[in-house]
């Protein structure tokens, strides 16, 4: 949920309004998924490109502890966005939740789709300075049975935002007024991922105030899927949330391609 720059050659859209995303995807209804909005979201583009990773087939994941065993490789760590930036407690989430958005535009914890074969979430932060409040973030990393599958994850996300432009993330925080971009591999400056979609918005909380800069961006290759967030606070410019979600993001792309890649 996601102005954002590029990082060495893991480059970012450029955000377009909300009603051009619809190009993006077909129509259809993912198998042993929940639809919660009214119609069925849209699916996955049959004109897809091939995927930008050369991968080999003995290094994808084909059941749960495999699926872990990556998600650990590659997921961000405090590192990964930047100087400055420490783990929030609880740090991690259960690998047997994954967040889902209802049909009231709130975000609930649900057991993960049977498509998936592990999900993690990992909260970091950006303590408070002088003048500036905390900045939080997040990172995810899903490993999906199947590409199609982890397309699937991407058309939903895709749809969720147009369904509700103004969502509740945990108690007592907020997200709206968002812009959106969506691009698939070889599009534009997007040659790191098969697809990927931004967003920037506002984020406003009953402990940090607001509205601050929001950010969040997705990726998907193969079979996975990388997400990165960031809520801003007081003090806090939308360039330095996105630059920390970009850094995020692009950090967990490197660690997909390095973790599945063939090897010479």
């Amino acid at each position: 949920m996601r102005h954002l720059r590029s990082l060495h050659r893991y480059g970012i859209p450029v955000l377009v309004p909300l009603a051009l995303l619809t190009a993006c995807s077909g129509g259809g209804t993912p198998s042993g998924r929940d639809t919660d909005g009214p119609t069925a979201g849209p699916g996955p583009d049959t004109a897809s490109p091939t995927p930008v990773l050369d991968a080999d087939p003995a290094r994808l994941p084909k059941d749960r502890k495999a699926a872990l065993d990556l998600i650990a490789q590659v997921i961000a760590d405090p590192g990964s966005f930047g100087p400055g930036v420490v783990r929030r407690s609880p740090y991690e989430s259960g690998p047997a939740t994954w967040p889902v958005l209802g049909a009231d535009c709130v975000w609930r914890q649900e057991k993960p789709a049977d498509d998936v074969l592990a999900t993690l979430t990992r909260d970091f932060e950006v303590p408070a300075a002088k003048g500036k409040g905390p900045v939080r973030l997040s990172a995810v990393v899903t490993v999906h049975r199947t590409r199609e599958d982890a397309q699937w994850e991407m058309a939903e996300s895709l749809e969720e935002t147009m369904r509700c432009p103004t969502q509740q993330l945990r108690e007592g925080e907020r997200i709206g007024s968002m812009v959106s971009a969506a691009l698939l591999g070889g599009e534009a400056t997007q040659t790191t991922s098969e697809d990927s979609l931004s967003e920037a918005g506002e984020y406003s909380s009953t402990e940090l105030g607001g509205p601050h800069p929001y950010a969040w961006q997705q990726a998907q290759s193969l079979q996975f899927t990388v997400a990165a967030t960031g809520k801003g606070a007081e003090g806090r410019t939308e360039k330095e949330i996105s630059d920390l979600v970009t850094q995020g993001l692009s950090t967990m792309l490197i660690r997909v391609e390095s973790a599945v890649e063939k090897q010479s």
